[in-house]
Parts: structure tokens; C-alpha cells; sequence
């Protein structure tokens, strides 16, 4: 081990969403503090929604995120569904899936473009990526475009859903304006390749790292169908699968001194959530494409190096264009069709649960007879990966110790950025010391 002095204090983060910081203290080889901290103000979205009616949540909840806030949207109305025992029809179902699957190219074609691949080509931010690399960027870019509109057409808008209401939709695409999606969607699998080439002509840039870790996510069990939207709570530390209404089960939540949100746990002192976690839970069932993508990069089931969570989001990109594709055919083989939507408030609780972009989401509701929320309860991705990058840390740092300081500062910058955190959206914890 070194025997020099390192001291790292990365305040606030870049190129990722929200706030965290990064701090390195080694005296003549020896660590003496080494945390990721997060000081992000608590939200307190939770409180925002008592009293409101179960047809007003998912429009309140949408704004804990301006990259997720489908998930959240998805997340909240399959929650207000089960307490109150709303049915949704298979179009109706598959129609939201689609939706879901806009927000994972969107997400992930930011993350991967804009916030991880100035790192792998040694650039700041994005702005000198264009000169270097101007068509690769182009094509980043145009592929963000059709993220955007493919929300736009079947969420109402890019963020901040308008179409989602409990028991269907407001609105649904019609025959035609499906039929030029799927076109685009088919032209874009030739830019995802591209995509996943520039890649991997700099992937000896992302750290070999390792460290064994648990890995968490939906699954569908006697399913052919890598989960992003239905399934049960499943870990690779674990045989079977756990109900949705159970996750608190999992989670586990506890208060650290060093983050403003709350930490969780299961098998071990912490778990990891996101894509390679479901990757990880359900690589077999990816797509012909996807699957070749993740091929490229030696990337395998049972992977457990955090900085290849790019990769598999990358493979994720490809998965869900190729069964937005399919998706399209079976809605316009069966026909669309008009829904009324007749719904009748009634008291009930349960959990409803989606894979954000960055992991598996759960949000509960508890309802009285007239509709009216009486409490909430969310769990988001980052908070529940909080613990992992710090226990990252733990087992990075003394390895990288000997590396210039400028080196160890980058690969920890890289390792939260691998996360891909949404770091305001996890402070949902405020510790309150009353004073006479």
C-alpha cells in the first residue's frame, strides 16, 4: 500500500443529477475518512399528497423527476390501482409499456452520451466531445430527439405525463401516428449500433473493478420478458422472488449521518439497483440486438463491475426499441380502440413498482373510502444505491491508492457516474433535533 497522503474533496459532482460529493483522506498510506456524502434538502413528496384525491397522484408525483417522472407516473398509478382495485385492459397495459420504454431511451441515451462518454474520452462535459467526435454526437443526439418524441406522443408531452389516468388512459396514439413510430424505431437500431461502437472503440477507458455484490430487480416469473414494468422483486442473493406490496421487506431503510437519504439493505450491507442489476436478474430474455451489444463488450450475466452499468444500459437501448418494434405490431394486429374509463373511489393500501432507468421504484398509497390519500411512501433507485457506491469505495480505494491523485479522483467521479444517480430524487429523510 501507498504510503502517501491523498486528499480528495470533490464538492458537488458533476455530470450528474442533484448533488453528492466525494471525500479522500490518506495519511502516510492509511485511510482515514473515505465517503460518498449526500447533502441534497430532503424532498417532500410524500406529505404533498395526503389528502389529495387518487386521481390527482400521479400528476403530483411526476415532479420528483424531470428524467423519471414516467416512472414515477407508472410507479404511483399501478399503486393507486391496487389499493383501489381498478382493472386496466390489455391495451390500456400494453400501451403504458410502450410509454415505459420511451423514458428508457431517453434516459439511458443521455446518460450514456452526454454524462459518461466525456470520461472515456477524456473531456469534461460533452461541449469539446462535438469537437472531437462531431458525428458519433449527431447521432447521440438525434437519437435523444426520438426519445423525446416518442413520449410526446404517447405520454402527452416529453416530461410530466398528461395521458396516464387510473384505470386507462386519456388519450391513445392512433394507427398512423404508431406506424411512423415503428419506422423511426427500426431506422434507429442502425444508430444504437453506432452508438455501441463508439463505445467500444474507447471502452479501455472504463476501470477493471470488481466487487461482489447483490443485485436487485423485477422479474416476471414463467415470463419470456425482461422485466421493466410487471413482475416481483428478485435478487441474485436469493431463489425465489417477493410480492411488490412486501418490498419494505427488502429495502430495509435506515438513516446514514452522511446522507440526507435514507440507505437500505438485504442480504448484505447493501444492494445494487439499475441496469446491470437487471441485466443481471433477466440477461437471457433481452433481445436478439441487445443481446449481440452486450456480446461486444464480454459483458455476462453475473457481472460485478459497477462501471459496466453503462454498458448494460447500452444493450438495455437496444432491447427496448426492438420490443417497442413488436409491441407496435400486436396493438394494430388486434385493432386499437376507444376505452371509457369508469372508476369509483374505494378505502384500500398497496405498492405499485416499475424499473426507473436507474432501478426499481416503489411508491404505496393508503386510501380512505372516498379516494382521499391518507399516506404515502416511495423508495427510490439512488437511495437504495447510496450504500453500494460507498461500499464501492471502501474496496476501490485501497487498490487505486499507489494512482496519482488526479487518477483516483477520476475513477471514484466515474464510479458514481456509472450509477447513473438521481440524487435529489433519493432524499426523501429529514432528521429533526428539537430543542427546548
Amino acid at each position: 500500500m501507498s504510503n502517501r497522503t491523498v486528499n480528495i474533496n470533490v464538492h458537488h459532482i458533476t455530470r450528474v443529477e442533484g448533488h453528492g460529493n466525494i471525500v479522500v483522506n490518506a495519511k502516510n498510506g492509511k485511510i482515514e475518512k473515505l465517503q460518498w456524502q449526500v447533502p441534497e434538502a430532503p424532498r417532500f413528496f410524500e406529505a404533498m399528497v395526503r389528502g389529495r384525491s387518487y386521481e390527482d397522484i400521479q400528476t403530483i408525483v411526476s415532479r420528483i423527476c424531470g428524467i423519471c417522472s414516467i416512472s414515477h407516473s407508472l410507479a404511483a398509478t399501478k399503486a393507486v390501482e391496487n389499493a383501489t382495485g381498478i382493472q386496466v385492459s390489455e391495451q390500456a397495459d400494453k400501451i403504458r409499456l410502450l410509454m415505459h420504454y420511451s423514458e428508457q431511451l431517453q434516459s439511458h441515451v443521455l446518460h450514456v452520451g452526454y454524462l459518461a462518454a466525456p470520461d472515456f474520452f477524456g473531456v469534461p462535459s460533452v461541449v469539446p466531445l462535438v469537437a472531437i467526435a462531431p458525428d458519433p454526437v449527431k447521432t447521440i443526439i438525434g437519437l435523444h430527439r426520438l426519445g423525446n418524441d416518442w413520449s410526446n406522443l404517447i405520454a402527452g408531452r416529453t416530461t410530466h405525463p398528461v395521458t396516464l389516468r387510473p384505470g386507462g388512459l386519456t388519450k391513445i396514439p392512433t394507427e398512423k401516428q404508431l406506424r411512423e413510430l415503428q419506422d423511426r424505431l427500426k431506422k434507429s437500431l442502425a444508430d444504437l449500433t453506432v452508438m455501441a461502437n463508439v463505445v467500444l472503440s474507447v471502452a479501455g477507458k472504463i476501470p477493471q473493478f470488481e466487487r461482489q455484490t447483490e443485485y436487485v430487480s423485477l422479474k416476471e416469473t414463467n415470463s419470456s420478458t425482461y422485466a421493466f414494468y410487471h413482475g416481483e422483486i428478485a435478487s441474485t442473493d436469493y431463489k425465489g422472488t417477493v410480492p411488490v406490496n412486501n418490498w419494505k421487506t427488502v429495502a430495509n431503510e435506515y438513516v446514514s449521518d452522511q446522507s440526507t437519504a435514507k440507505w437500505t439493505k438485504w442480504h448484505r450491507d447493501s444492494y445494487a439497483v439499475g441496469a446491470l442489476a437487471r441485466f443481471n436478474n433477466n440477461a437471457d430474455l433481452l433481445s436478439t440486438t441487445a443481446k449481440a451489444v452486450a456480446k461486444m463488450f464480454g459483458l455476462k450475466k453475473g457481472c460485478c463491475n459497477p462501471y459496466l452499468n453503462t454498458v448494460a444500459q447500452l444493450a438495455e437501448a437496444v432491447h427496448v426499441v426492438e420490443k417497442s418494434i413488436e409491441l407496435i405490431d400486436e396493438l394494430l394486429t388486434k385493432g386499437l380502440k376507444s376505452e371509457a374509463v369508469a372508476v369509483s373511489p374505494k378505502a384500500g393500501k398497496a405498492s405499485g413498482a416499475v424499473e426507473a432507468p436507474r432501478g426499481i421504484l416503489f411508491h404505496e398509497y393508503e386510501f380512505d373510502r372516498k379516494g382521499n390519500c391518507m399516506s404515502a411512501d416511495m423508495c427510490i433507485p439512488t437511495n437504495q444505491n447510496h450504500a453500494n457506491i460507498q461500499k464501492d469505495f471502501e474496496k476501490l480505494v485501497p487498490e487505486i491508492l499507489d494512482e496519482p491523485e488526479d487518477v483516483i479522483r477520476l475513477k471514484l467521479e466515474m464510479l458514481v457516474r456509472s450509477y447513473d444517480p438521481c440524487v435529489s430524487c433519493s432524499t426523501h429523510m429529514l432528521d429533526v433535533e428539537f430543542v427546548r
